[in-house]
């Protein structure tokens, strides 16, 4: 009778392979997304960039130290990886995940960026010379 011998299955608590994790799945542990579909969508739409390579494989593994971009539908998010995920747990335990590296409003105050400066026209109320001047324009007499 012929004897097999099977090799032991790689431990995950050891080694490299469970320094890496997919990249779908880290963003949904992290909370970047709300759920794991929403992730891989975002990865193969080309809105993420490893080590500012864009990717479009959600499989792709991703280690500590690797830095994330991205572009979400309102901001864009500049992420560290600092360790994978077990779980998706709470916020606190998902913040640990990552270190935030996106630009702040006081790192732009101090560079002297003007970004919110003045609101846009088109976002407040009229001014009274500003409503006397479009009446003019349309030939509209408000004074009644």
């Amino acid at each position: 009778m012929t004897e097999i011998y099977l090799a032991p299955l790689p431990d995950d608590t050891t080694g490299s392979h469970s320094e890496r994790q997919r990249l779908d799945k880290w963003l949904w542990f992290a909370r970047v997304v709300k759920t794991r579909t929403l992730a891989s969508r975002l990865v193969q739409d080309g809105h993420v960039r490893l080590n500012g390579q864009r990717i479009d494989t959600p499989a792709k593994p991703v280690a500590p130290g690797a830095v994330l971009t991205i572009a979400l539908d309102r901001e864009i998010k500049i992420l560290r990886v600092l360790a994978p995920g077990s779980r998706r747990g709470p916020y606190e335990e998902a913040r640990q995940l990552y270190e935030d590296l996106t630009p702040t409003k006081e790192r732009d105050d101090q560079t002297g960026s003007e970004t919110d400066a003045a609101a846009p026209s088109d976002l407040r109320k009229p001014s009274q010379q500003e409503r006397r001047a479009h009446a003019r324009l349309t030939g509209k007499d408000w004074n009644l």
